[in-house]
């Protein structure tokens, strides 16, 4: 007689949840009901006491964390394993697209990367009028939030300023929807004024779109390009990110006797565990789960060279303050020069422990750096290189205090600025911080406006009318809904400061 699993149970039971969420929990339980990937006892033992961690991936890696296909490939050839013609018209071209969509698997298991949608569009809309144009993007922007109902879902448009990529801004401000996420990427000598204003209005209206640093991710990715995916990841197109681990550099401090000994022997201890982690996952997934074998690589969707490790790291700010208190000093991250300068240099040895390290069936040979954007039960610890919420200075200062660390975290680095809605009456404050942010080298502009209901967690968007609904057991259509509303109760993120722009043009200037 089986044994009863009062965990399937409650996600059988569980009222809140859709048939596709109750389906989703069970195959992770399925999932982690395997035995884990090999790995040896110390490497267990940091990933059990979660100073090094896997992300809850589940334990058999049979399909890569995040999948960015060509899509270009798609809408060239058509697909012959899903019998698809190549198209000919926007119609079949934005159906192509639907339905290559849900062979895109992710850790999510929806795509988290939905292509350069301007560019992939572009090539069929001779003949089609703007007013066309706009109800179909309407239409499937409607599409995807209702059938692919997941904030981490990811569109990138850019960096050209175009007619697809301003319809795709015109619906995106009016449906406020939490799915697709969106980049625009901004590159001062190609996109033009214009369109940065017209971003810089929307991110008033719905805290959208991300904005990247075009020509910095360029010097990284090469001609063949990169995808802004999930939060704020940036990644080669037609490959992705194989997994993605990281280290709390908060528990590495705690362990630490001070700084000398945190950056010479506890900090290269626990990268090196994190790294026979990060190895472990990896094997699995090229040597054992076939993954590699499916039509998306034998079609050219993606290509199996071009998957990356992402190695991230959080609680740079409580590190850097538990560093502090160890040597008797005052000052805090984000507001002390010294404390700051403290975190510059922690990144600066990451990025020399990470790029020495060597990696099979990695993009390289080596993993990427990456400001990890944290998990919704990640109580009392900041994402990544950011600010405690609540604590944050004014704009400016926020900049100054994190730009040295964005040259270190090629594969994505993000800081939200906080802003209050008196900006919406002045979106060219948006566009001046965004252009000094960049003049000073962030890879990533993104910005919450006070009084939206659409708002950013850590990168993915909620809606706060649904975190309400939710918290009266209600339920949500919306995959990402509950893990907002975890996010608001375990880590404060709603408690973060509303600031005033004011002059916002010294980010950009050496004073």
């Amino acid at each position: 007689m089986p044994i009863e699993n009062p965990t399937l149970r409650h996600i059988v039971n569980d009222p809140t949840l859709s048939f596709a969420q109750k389906a989703r929990a069970l195959s992770l339980e399925a999932e982690n009901s395997l035995d884990y990937p090999s790995i040896d006892d110390e490497t267990r033992a940091a990933l059990e006491a979660r100073v090094i961690c896997d992300m809850y991936e589940g334990h058999a890696p049979y399909k890569p964390r995040y999948v960015l296909p060509d899509y270009e490939v798609v809408l060239k050839n058509g697909s012959e394993w899903l019998e698809l013609p190549p198209p000919q018209t926007l119609d079949e071209a934005i159906n192509t697209l639907m339905i290559a969509y849900h062979h895109v698997p992710s850790v999510t298991a929806m795509p988290v990367f939905i292509g350069h949608l301007d560019n992939l569009l572009l090539p069929f809309c001779d003949g089609v009028s703007d007013d066309a144009l706009y109800q179909k993007i309407k239409l499937f922007w409607r599409y995807l939030d209702r059938v692919l109902p997941d904030a981490f879902m990811h569109a990138n448009i850019g960096p050209t300023d175009n007619r697809v990529a301003r319809a795709i801004l015109r619906v995106d401000a009016e449906l406020k929807q939490i799915a697709p996420n969106l980049t625009f990427s901004y590159d001062p000598e190609i996109s033009g004024d214009d369109i940065l204003q017209l971003a810089a209005e929307n991110i008033t209206k719905c805290s959208k779109p991300h904005i990247a640093n075009h020509p910095l991710h360029r010097q990284v990715f090469g001609e063949r390009g990169y995808g802004i995916v999930s939060c704020y990841n940036a990644l080669p197109v037609c490959g992705g990110a194989s997994t993605l681990t990281r280290v709390n550099l908060a528990a590495v401090a705690e362990r630490s006797a001070g700084l000398n000994d945190f950056l010479t022997n506890k900090l290269p201890f626990y990268v090196d565990l994190n790294f026979r982690l990060t190895e472990a996952r990896i094997d699995y997934l090229f040597n054992q789960s076939g993954f590699f074998d499916s039509f998306l690589v034998t079609e050219g969707w993606v290509d199996e060279t071009r998957f990356t490790a992402m190695f991230g790291i959080f609680a740079m700010a409580e590190a850097v303050n538990i560093l502090q208190d160890k040597a008797g000093a005052q000052g805090r991250y984000g507001h002390a020069p010294e404390a700051n300068a403290i975190g510059h240099e922690i990144s600066r040895q990451l990025e020399q422990l990470v790029g020495a390290h060597e990696l099979k069936n990695v993009w390289h040979g080596r993993a990427m750096l990456h400001s990890q954007a944290g998990l919704s039960t990640d109580t009392g610890l900041t994402p990544g290189v950011r600010i405690p919420y609540g604590t944050e200075p004014d704009p400016v200062s926020h900049i100054l205090a994190l730009a040295p660390h964005h040259r270190h975290y090629a594969s994505g680095v993000s800081e939200i600025l906080t802003l209050d809605e008196t900006v919406k009456a002045n979106p060219n404050a948006v566009v001046d911080l965004c252009k000094g942010a960049f003049a000073r080298g962030f890879r990533e502009f993104t910005a919450n406006v006070g009084g939206n209901d659409l708002v950013r967690v850590t990168g993915y968007m909620i809606r706060l009318t649904d975190i309400e609904k939710f918290n009266a057991e209600a339920g949500s259509r919306t995959n990402t809904t509950a893990l907002g509303a975890e996010a608001a109760d375990c880590t404060s993120i709603l408690k973060r400061k509303l600031r005033v722009v004011a002059s916002e043009l010294l980010a950009g200037t050496n004073q």
